[in-house]
């Protein structure tokens, strides 16, 4: 079958809505209304230097509608939000980090996590950002240990200490000489990506620089 008559087909019979109220839109998108309620990420509180120098950039910061997306995303099943929000952090990418990637990837869930959630919402949010530059990512990380929740935890030294060894490099010899683009959801102190960065390094990436839909000041989190 014809991918635009394909797709036109799934449209029908699963019409694309807006991510954060459930509007049904003509195409995959964000309504006007959602839209201009936002709390987007102005200026250079859009860029974050995590851990170790590590940058972050995200579009939205994490609160109001923006949060309540993003955790009907991770944890209600709303899957079709990943592909708007994807999109948001391609454009924010786009400008943060033009030119400075070559490769994108994921901070992935465990298998335990997946098994249960049915999906993992880090690869769809990187799924849709590729499609914006008609490439595919890769999966370069895998999480080898399912490790209590970082929203749970409050203690900065807590939050570092509960992903130190958790994540591995899948394919080092993708990684070598490589520019990375690490995509997640939500970024707070960046203890999880700074870890991810790491193991990436350690497999030769060149160069990592991350991106999330939303970043938070909150204490707890990523």
């Amino acid at each position: 079958m014809n991918a635009g008559i394909l797709d036109s087909l799934l449209n029908l019979l699963f019409p694309p809505k807006c991510p954060f109220c459930g509007t049904v839109l003509d195409q995959i998108g964000i309504c006007n209304g959602c839209r201009s309620k936002l709390p987007w990420a102005e200026g250079s509180e859009a860029l974050r230097n995590s851990p170790g120098g590590l940058r972050v950039c995200a579009p939205l910061r994490y609160e109001g509608l923006a949060r309540e997306g993003v955790l009907d995303l991770k944890f209600h099943g709303r899957m079709g939000a990943a592909e708007p929000l994807g999109e948001l952090v391609a454009a924010c990418a786009a400008e943060w980090y033009s030119g400075e990637f070559d490769m994108v990837t994921w901070v992935p869930v465990s298998k335990q996590r997946l098994r249960k959630r049915g999906y993992d919402q880090a690869e769809l949010l990187a799924r849709s950002a590729c499609r914006a530059w008609d490439v595919r990512p890769v999966r370069l990380l895998v999480k080898t240990v399912d490790n209590p929740a970082q929203s749970g935890l409050h203690e900065a030294a807590a939050r570092r200490a509960n992903v130190l060894g958790v994540y591995e490099a899948a394919e080092p010899t993708k990684t070598a000489g490589r520019r990375i683009l690490l995509v997640d959801d939500v970024c707070t102190t960046g203890s999880t990506l700074a870890e991810c960065a790491q193991v990436l390094r350690e497999a030769g990436a060149a160069e990592v620089l991350c991106a999330a839909v939303a970043l938070t000041s909150r204490p707890d989190g990523k």
